[in-house]
């Protein structure tokens, strides 16, 4: 269904529709809930609040922005909001300057010197490249699932929108109210936190 129909069967207290809906965002909901607030439980206070505030709303949603967005707003008001009753300050005041360099995806150590006579920024050592069959096995997922729980908040949010949800740039930055720059910048330090785990432990598992 699209937006207008969603909206459409939400105003007229459509439970089958909104239950589809919860399905889909609670898990994501939730991600960026905790990016706000101290703990889970408070988190998930947020979200059931989320969706209390879009039963409320939908009335009076104009349609200015999709209805994925709109609802991730609702909840990113409601947890600022927690989230400073309780004395958590927000983490976005604390992201990296704009003009900030992202750290390396792959330790530069790795590769030769830029002085070298013949091969300079070349791979000192070649990566092996990983098998596939190891890539989907499912000890395999869950060295991923679990390297991006333990992400720093801000991070676990921004990659599981963008590489498990498949979100857009323009979709998360609109969800999570940072800057192109910014969402860049964490996407990069969350891949490559991600990378180095399950490199790791493909590494130890040979």
């Amino acid at each position: 269904m699209d937006d207008a129909a969603v909206i459409a069967a939400l105003r007229a207290r459509d439970e089958r529709v909104f239950e589809e809906l919860m399905r889909m965002y609670n898990a994501s909901l939730l991600r960026v809930a905790q990016i706000y607030v101290a703990s889970r439980a408070v988190a998930e206070e947020v979200v059931q609040e989320t969706w209390i505030g879009v039963l409320n709303g939908i009335d009076r949603f104009e349609g200015r922005s999709s209805l994925k967005t709109w609802i991730f707003r609702i909840l990113t008001n409601i947890a600022k909001t927690r989230g400073q009753r309780e004395g958590r300050t927000v983490p976005f005041s604390a992201l990296e300057r704009p003009d900030a360099v992202p750290e390396a995806a792959v330790d530069p150590d790795r590769f030769l010197p830029p002085d070298h006579e013949r091969w300079p920024g070349h791979w000192a050592t070649k990566p092996e490249p990983w098998p596939e069959e190891r890539l989907l096995a499912t000890e395999t997922r869950e060295v991923l699932e679990r390297a991006i729980e333990e992400l720093p908040p801000v991070q676990r949010a921004v990659i599981s929108l963008r590489d498990v949800e498949g979100w857009s740039s323009e979709e998360t930055r609109n969800a999570l109210g940072v800057s192109e720059t910014n969402q860049r910048v964490l996407l990069h330090r969350a891949r490559s936190k991600v990378r180095q785990a399950l490199e790791g432990y493909l590494m130890e598992a040979r």
